[in-house]
């Protein structure tokens, strides 16, 4: 805990002290030669593209360490694989050569997988393996991107991120490579239909870990999307983003669906995940300034939303010792700051007006509605399609609360006598909405983080 709450001081004070706003180039860089033989470098570097994500994953990490706490079986491996996975997510967002980006992203799986085997639930095994099968399946397909960017047209490797940012291929080699990366980053995001090990890992997973898995992990396939595929590879991308526009819909209603269908608690916050994640892929597949704003405000609105719906649900259910929702009821009269705590993060996850998830979601809308890429008929298609999901997403959210929390099921029970929240769920939670309205009420607060780097992005891409 000292040790998180350490490194996210420095990285606050580098922030603070040392990061230029209106600079969308690379700041505060580490580059040596790594290795010799092959002119390998271990290349890091923060642009306003990265900066958003690593300040996220410091403050999860270290809220997370903090919900760790009850945590007593082996607690310092559980703590050190905490650390691990922190590792593996703060190099890769900070990563600016490709061979480095690929040993992150492998790096935090075998933390991941730990935690899941040593401290899940009764079906861990079987969680965890799905995980690493899929996660290292989609890691295939990055590798192979990587060796055919890294090799092409040179004799030597050619994986620094400048230098691959001005790089241009054949249109069928890029719709390869894009496609390639595409799987990879489906996978972690995720995008159906490669979201399948999503609800398993964080119905089994402690709720420690699912901060980390929903806070942090899915972000990384957003981040890869936006840094690797629209950056490197914008032909392909013009080619791929109606398809994306177009499964990130689909998502949105699809997972609102299962969601509400979902027995399991944490299995029904998990489909909610996938279902905002939809929007991330619109604004990404929206090829303008707003929607792609709309896309990073997303990512770090929901990194706080459903890290905190994780933490509450996970330490509710270690309380009722119940993780059904059909077998719940009445929580609100025994356990009120539970109640206020929980329904204040619903609230901010169906996107009521003046929380984080509201600006997010009302500007994919206007980025998809003012793109130049696709007709008027097909974003006003869209956008109702959208509208539906928004309207799905409270009737499964306050169905969750009414189940859990309205009701006598629980007063039915012998020996119902339940702790309600104490001081570390209350600093948790506390620390995680302030952002949240912080965000919802002034946006430009992550906005101004991002601005200068997607302009860059966006009018590159339009250039080349």
């Amino acid at each position: 805990m000292c040790i998180c709450l350490l490194e996210l001081l420095i990285m606050t004070y580098v922030f603070c002290y040392h990061f230029q706003l209106d600079d969308p180039l690379i700041q505060i860089e580490d580059d040596f030669k790594w290795i010799n033989i092959f002119d390998f470098h271990w290349r890091l570097g923060i642009d306003g593209l990265s900066i958003g994500p690593i300040l996220l994953t410091g403050f999860i990490t270290t809220l997370a360490t903090l919900a760790a706490w009850p945590v007593t079986r082996d607690s310092r491996l559980f703590h050190f694989l905490m650390l691990a996975m922190y590792s593996g997510q703060i190099g890769l967002f900070a990563s600016r050569d490709l061979l480095l980006f690929f040993m992150m992203w492998e790096l935090e799986l075998i933390p991941v997988y730990l935690l899941l085997c040593m401290w899940g639930g009764k079906k861990r095994l079987y969680s965890a393996t799905k995980f690493i099968l899929y996660t290292a399946g989609g890691s295939i397909f990055l590798l192979i991107g990587v060796l055919g960017m890294g090799l092409y047209g040179s004799n030597e490797p050619t994986l620094n991120f400048e230098t691959l940012a001005n790089q241009s291929y054949p249109l069928a080699l890029e719709i390869l490579l894009y496609f390639g990366f595409l799987i990879a980053f489906a996978v972690k995001l995720p995008i159906i239909p490669l979201h399948t090990w999503l609800p398993d890992t964080h119905g089994e997973a402690h709720y420690s870990t699912c901060m980390l898995l929903a806070g942090i992990l899915l972000k990384m396939g957003a981040y890869g999307l936006i840094r690797i595929n629209m950056e490197f590879l914008p032909h392909a991308h013009s080619l791929f983003s109606p398809w994306l526009v177009i499964v990130g819909t689909i998502q949105i209603i699809y997972a609102a669906l299962t969601s509400f269908g979902q027995r399991n608690l944490k299995k029904r916050i998990a489909y909610s995940s996938v279902s905002h994640m939809g929007f991330i892929i619109i604004g990404i597949g929206s090829l303008t300034n707003t929607g792609l704003n709309g896309a990073i405000l997303q990512l770090i609105s929901h990194g706080f939303i459903g890290a905190a719906l994780f933490f509450l649900g996970g330490t509710s259910c270690d309380r009722i010792r119940l993780v059904y929702l059909d077998e719940m009821g009445g929580i609100s009269i025994p356990m009120p700051k539970i109640f206020t705590m929980f329904s204040s993060f619903s609230m901010a996850s169906l996107a009521l007006p003046g929380m984080s998830g509201f600006v997010a979601e009302s500007i994919v809308f206007l980025g998809i509605i003012s793109s130049q890429k696709y007709l008027l008929l097909t974003k006003l298609l869209i956008t109702f399609v959208m509208a539906i999901g928004i309207i799905l997403t409270p009737i499964y959210l306050l169905s969750m609360l009414r189940q859990m929390f309205y009701g006598y099921k629980l007063f039915n029970l012998s020996n119902s006598v339940f702790v309600d929240s104490g001081p570390r769920e209350l600093f948790v939670s506390i620390c995680v909405f302030l952002p949240v309205i912080a965000i919802g009420l002034y946006p430009d607060l992550v906005m101004s983080l991002s601005v200068d780097k997607v302009q860059e992005i966006v009018s590159n891409y339009y250039s080349r």
